[in-house]
């Protein structure tokens, strides 16, 4: 079977690893300043990107620098949308200077997990996404608000799968507030990751086989171990014949 897959990770957050991680990976999700990062930090990571042809895509969260994005917050819609638009604005800037198209939008944190499920929210973000650059494609969970959401504002998708968490049988990611949401076996991960590419499937936590589809594979900048996890998941996605590409947009 020939396979073709991004490899992401969430950059310019400040864990000191971004030089590493740019070497293994095809799409950076770069903090857009909500929950780390400045304008400093964009250009450094889409000049570090332009350098190593990493695509690019910003990564809007909620307003939340004290909690890093993580903590769930009740917003409305409108200033979701607002937050969101602001974000990729300052985004899209920054990267023309550097004559550098952006690629795809991936939401941070709680935005990310709150929009997989609440529908009213996944429409904020993808109708900011829309107005802003409806080219762009939004990185979502398969079967879910935001990707559904996405869809129906007409933007194209890339269902992400994560290496380096756990899922629940409902097919979402167990909350980092459980001991075991984190996977830290690289070789362990890389088997895990093979499965669901070939075969649609994940073993959840709970001991069900979950249905999963995956074009892009994240592994977060900000875990320890993060660059061995990387390093570790692509050379053995690469031995068994698996292309890294970032998606292409259509």
């Amino acid at each position: 079977m020939n396979l073709s897959v991004d490899l992401n990770a969430d950059l310019g957050e400040g864990s000191g690893d971004d030089a590493e991680l740019f070497e293994l990976i095809s799409s950076a999700n770069i903090a857009t300043g909500f929950h780390a990062g400045d304008s400093d930090t964009m250009h450094a990571a889409i000049s570090a990107a332009k350098k190593r042809r990493v695509d690019v895509g910003a990564h809007p969260s909620f307003f939340d620098r004290e909690n890093f994005g993580r903590k769930e917050l009740t917003i409305p819609t409108e200033e979701v949308f607002d937050a969101v638009a602001y974000q990729l604005g300052i985004f899209q800037a920054i990267a023309s200077a550097l004559d550098v198209q952006p690629n795809h939008v991936k939401p941070h944190g709680a935005l990310y997990n709150m929009a997989v499920r609440d529908a009213n929210l996944a429409n904020a973000i993808a109708r900011a996404i829309e107005s802003i650059d409806p080219k762009l494609i939004l990185f979502a969970p398969d079967k879910s608000e935001l990707a559904r959401a996405g869809e129906a504002h007409g933007l194209q998708i890339a269902r992400e799968i994560f290496a380096d968490r756990n899922y629940l049988n409902d097919g979402w990611l167990a909350p980092r507030t459980r001991p075991d949401a984190l996977l830290h076996d690289p070789k362990e991960a890389a088997e895990r990751v093979l499965r669901m590419l070939r075969q649609g499937k994940v073993r959840s936590v709970e001991g069900r086989d979950v249905d999963v589809r995956g074009e892009t594979i994240c592994v977060h900048g900000d875990t320890p171990g993060a660059v061995e996890f990387a390093r570790e998941l692509r050379a053995r996605l690469e031995r068994e014949g698996v292309t890294i590409r970032a998606p292409r947009k259509q």
